[in-house]
């Protein structure tokens, strides 16, 4: 009894350029995310996905769009899969936040990656439906949901960076999920 689950992380968009938190902030994709999307539609042409599953959030949103078009595949948005919520430091870079906090999780007023967990594990468990007959579901969703999950699958997978427009690949085997391929860039 084998599925696959792939872990899409949305094209890039204006904050990720420049290097700012966007949790909960809606900017559209850019130019470069678009090429991204279409690159990860490609690289998973043949896998016989029929449902593609996403964030509500824009960025996710049009990247969901982006491959289950060129799929020709359901999509569907689950708010659960919603990227992590920065509070105040929404909008703020990165770089600034751990200069003043040493990690984004030890700043006031982050929403903690086993709160992330809290609800994402929920809509997987109902969705990703290991099985003989059962098809590969693609998720397309935030590097903050996509970490904290692959850690929470294997605590050793550290070395995991999440680029935007990159796909991780879970497989279902002998009871539990597993990490079979990490940040697979097709552009």
């Amino acid at each position: 009894m084998t599925s696959q689950l792939y872990l899409v992380r949305h094209g890039q968009t204006a904050l990720n350029a420049e290097g700012r938190l966007r949790g909960l902030a809606d900017p559209p994709l850019d130019e470069i995310g678009e090429r991204q999307a279409a690159a990860v539609a490609r690289a998973l042409s043949d896998i016989g996905a029929s449902l593609v599953l996403s964030s509500p959030l824009r960025r996710a949103v049009r990247t969901a769009q982006i491959i289950a078009e060129a799929l020709g595949i359901e999509q569907r948005i689950d708010a659960r899969l919603n990227d992590r919520d920065y509070g105040f430091w929404t909008g703020h870079r990165k770089s600034e936040v751990l200069a003043e906090w040493g990690t984004v999780d030890a700043a006031p007023g982050v929403e903690t990656s086993e709160t992330v967990l809290t609800r994402v594990l929920p809509a997987l468990d109902e969705f990703a439906v290991p099985g003989a007959d059962s098809t590969p579901l693609i998720v397309v969703t935030h590097d903050a949901v996509i970490r904290p999950l692959m850690l929470h699958i294997d605590p050793d997978a550290t070395t995991i960076t999440v680029p935007t427009g990159s796909y991780q690949v879970l497989i279902y085997l002998e009871g539990r999920w597993r990490i079979d391929l990490i940040d697979q860039q097709p552009l």
